[in-house]
């Protein structure tokens, strides 16, 4: 199936199928997006991508060729009563899926700070949708007391963890804070849209 990333025509509903939009954060968990976008096309899910400036650092170019950035923030819109992207990006899609989530975003969205793309969309997505997030940062970012109680702040409001896990961490370090695997996020995800 053939999926217009990034035109007008791409925002449709198609019958049988569930849209998630993945909103890229800057961890080097991103690197998995491919295999997470993969999996879950095979779900019969379409899937839209928005990352991050930092995000995209992580990112192949051929997932970064068909993600939305800041600068597409107005690609739509000339005049009032135009789309605007967070909006359409917001009513688009079924579940938002933040994988990976970085400390930075995670402290923007528990603030209700909007200051890129992605932070507008989580803004404007409606709380009686899934969102889902998935955690990822070094063990010490991820253990710091403030990331708990953001956590928690997120969680209240409906917004549901994927939990990172213990692993060799891409500095070197062994502990808490790796993005979860790409099968379990799959596994949630596809149980959230049942």
């Amino acid at each position: 199936m053939r999926n217009d990333y990034k035109s007008m025509e791409g925002f449709c509903r198609i019958e049988g199928f569930k849209n998630i939009l993945i909103i890229v954060t800057g961890s080097i968990a991103a690197v998995k997006v491919s295999e997470l976008v993969e999996q879950l096309e095979k779900n019969k899910i379409i899937v839209k991508i928005v990352s991050t400036k930092s995000g995209a650092k992580f990112l192949e170019p051929h997932i970064l060729e068909k993600s939305f950035v800041d600068s597409d923030s107005f690609k739509f819109w000339k005049k009032i009563g135009d789309p605007i992207i967070h909006i359409q990006l917001a009513k688009w899609a079924d579940l938002v899926l933040v994988a990976p989530l970085d400390a930075c975003t995670l402290g923007k969205i528990s603030s209700g700070i909007c200051d890129n793309l992605a932070t507008d969309i989580i803004r404007a997505f409606p709380v009686s949708k899934p969102l889902l997030f998935c955690p990822a940062m070094n063990t010490t970012m991820y253990d710091h007391p403030i990331t708990l109680i953001q956590i928690s702040l997120l969680k209240s409001w409906g917004y549901e963890e994927v939990p990172p896990i213990s692993k060799m961490l891409a500095c070197g370090d062994y502990g808490m804070g790796a993005m979860s695997h790409v099968e379990e996020i799959v596994k949630v995800v596809t149980h959230r849209l049942n």
